[in-house]
């Protein structure tokens, strides 16, 4: 079963689908914002062209755990996605997962322009790796 990650940002929004098994993550191309509507859309397409089961987003929390203006975007979000789609949606704690994914790129020596379009495809790889890998150790 196919699930897809999503780091939903105000200009980009990042895509990771898992492999069948559910055992790694794997980024795709971002999506660049127009329109809400447009941007449902791309997604609605990616989940239907992947048949994705699920779908993972981000869900970024201040460090004292309450959620600020980002994190009631995201809420606002995944409630209209809800709407246009009939599979479970569940939001996962996503703090640093930005952080993680420059630092990665950094290590892996890319320009800054490179980084700039890659980062949200690798935090929805990192959100998405980190609910795959919390789902089996709950099972």
């Amino acid at each position: 079963m196919r699930i897809m990650g999503i780091d939903y940002g105000e200009k980009r929004i990042g895509i990771a689908i898992s492999d069948p098994l559910g055992i790694t993550a794997q980024g795709l191309p971002t999506i660049e914002r127009t329109n809400i509507q447009d941007d449902i859309q791309k997604i609605l397409n990616i989940v239907h062209e992947k048949e994705a089961k699920e779908i993972v987003v981000g869900l970024p929390k201040h460090m004292n755990n309450t959620l600020g203006e980002k994190a009631q975007a995201v809420i606002k979000f995944v409630d209209l996605l809800k709407k246009h789609i009939n599979i479970p949606i569940n939001t996962i704690d996503e703090r640093f997962s930005t952080v993680r994914a420059n630092r990665a790129m950094l290590e892996g020596d890319l320009s800054r322009k490179k980084r700039k379009v890659r980062v949200d495809m690798i935090a929805a790889q990192l959100i998405l790796q980190d609910y795959l890998e919390r789902s089996k150790n709950t099972q």
